[in-house]
């Protein structure tokens, strides 16, 4: 494939991964909005995320597997069709529940599109530094979305209305559709998974119960909330045990073998908390507490946005130069610093003292999505592809849930964001552990013992 036509194809692959990611932060912005005409309480709001997220989180694993057994590029383009029409059912939704389900539409198609488009992208650059660029330039877009989501999101429902946020998606997926029909090519892994339903089963279950506990918990009182967190915790363990015991599981246990893989996860989950606490909070704090306008308040998060853009493919550079502890650092410190300088955020705190600490969270955020995807792949085969990028894009999902989750089951904005500083030092620590010379090694074992064992296993992605 000539250069020209691998960007082209990287080009593709980032719309998808735009409209995935604009649903997010033009949800976010609207959220007061919608609120007010479904008349929907802080936890049906918290749902109205949430339920996008977790499916996306639950099925993605799900999607890779497919992709790799009856072609990514089919599995691609039905994604673009489902998340499209489930657009079109998110602006029609006549109230919570019914909005709540559309969204469900939509994030199973989204579940095929962003795991599936990385595993194109990998198996498209096949030169380790020129992947690692790609990358790069694919976290940036996460800055674009940011950058547009919440200003479009903002511009449609102060002149609209919020079901106009839904229409955006519409003709991006219907052009991505085309494109991906001219110019991608089709391709499979070289011996197909059987599927896994058992597995899927438990992990629906364990995503499902945690958030519900820890959403629904606060109400519905502590013996409900304890309930949920048991059932979850069997879960996990019944998962961990019927993997293990699978000959082509779901999600290979054996990677966690790895320490640079392990830690990409949990650096996933805990940035990504970071991200959705920070987006559901700014939202209400700007609109509801400060009186700003959807669009003004849109207009507050270009610093974030911004920032993501620039910082996203230099960390992807520094990746594919000097490896994944620089960025990774950097990306838990700034972290760490912006959520608690936001915990000691008032209603008369100066707007570009706010918007300064908002450039800081954009720098750690930017600098984390590089070295996630690149650090959980380094040194795996790439057989499974599909299933490898899942893996990255269901931790990060997971962690947007739970951290949508948590920050609106806190009665204080200012714990919820002492819990955004511990994120960071969460990805600090993690960091520093798994990318030295110990971790390194972990990989080239756990690598080795995939290349000769049995099952079949993940994939770069």
């Amino acid at each position: 494939m000539t250069r020209r036509r691998r960007r082209l194809v990287l080009l593709i692959c980032c719309m998808s991964l735009l409209i995935v990611s604009l649903d997010n932060t033009i949800v976010n912005v609207a959220l007061p909005s919608l609120g007010h005409d479904l008349r929907a309480p802080i936890s049906g709001l918290q749902w109205t995320v949430d339920a996008y997220t977790l499916t996306l989180a639950s099925l993605l694993m799900l999607a890779g597997s497919t992709a790799d057994r009856i072609g990514r590029r089919r599995t691609f383009q039905t994604g673009l069709v489902v998340f499209t029409a489930g657009s079109l059912l998110c602006s029609l939704a006549p109230s919570l529940g019914w909005l709540v389900a559309a969204r469900i539409v939509q994030a199973v198609g989204g579940s095929m599109l962003n795991p599936v488009a990385m595993s194109i992208i990998t198996n498209t650059f096949t030169d380790r530094r020129e992947r690692a660029q790609a990358i790069g330039v694919w976290g940036g877009v996460t800055g674009i979305s940011m950058a547009l989501g919440p200003v479009v999101g903002g511009l449609l429902t102060d002149t609209v209305n919020w079901r106009a946020i839904f229409w955006i998606n519409v003709p991006i997926g219907l052009l991505a559709l085309f494109l991906t029909w001219r110019f991608v090519p089709e391709s499979k892994a070289p011996s197909a998974r059987r599927l896994d339903p058992a597995g899927q089963v438990l992990v629906i279950v364990l995503l499902g119960t945690l958030t519900y506990g820890i959403i629904e918990g606060p109400a519905a009182g502590p013996g409900v909330s304890a309930a949920c967190f048991v059932v979850a915790a069997a879960a996990l363990a019944a998962l961990v045990v019927w993997e293990l015991r699978r000959p082509e599981p779901l999600i290979d246990m054996r990677f966690f073998r790895s320490a640079p893989f392990s830690g990409a996860a949990v650096m996933a989950v805990s940035g990504f908390a970071g991200l959705g606490a920070f987006l559901f909070l700014n939202t209400l704090y700007l609109q509801s507490h400060r009186g700003l306008s959807a669009l003004a308040a849109g207009l507050c998060t270009l610093p974030v946005a911004a920032i993501t853009t620039i910082v996203g493919p230099l960390s992807g550079r520094l990746v594919g130069n000097r490896g994944p502890r620089v960025p990774s650092v950097v990306a838990g410190v700034c972290l760490a610093v912006a959520g608690a300088l936001l915990s000691q955020v008032t209603l008369t705190t100066p707007l570009p003292l706010l918007l300064g600490i908002y450039v800081i969270f954009g720098v750690g955020f930017g600098m984390l999505n590089p070295p996630i995807t690149n650090t959980a792949v380094s040194g795996m085969p790439l057989a499974q592809a599909g299933v490898a990028a899942a893996v990255a894009s269901t931790s990060r999902q997971v962690g947007q849930s739970l951290g949508v989750a948590i920050a609106g089951s806190m009665a204080s904005s200012a714990a919820a964001y002492r819990v955004n500083a511990l994120y960071g030092l969460i990805v600090l620590a993690v960091a520093l552990l798994t990318t030295g010379r110990w971790a390194r090694a972990t990989a080239e074992r756990t690598a080795a013992r995939l290349t000769e064992g049995p099952q079949v296993t993940l994939s770069q992605g």
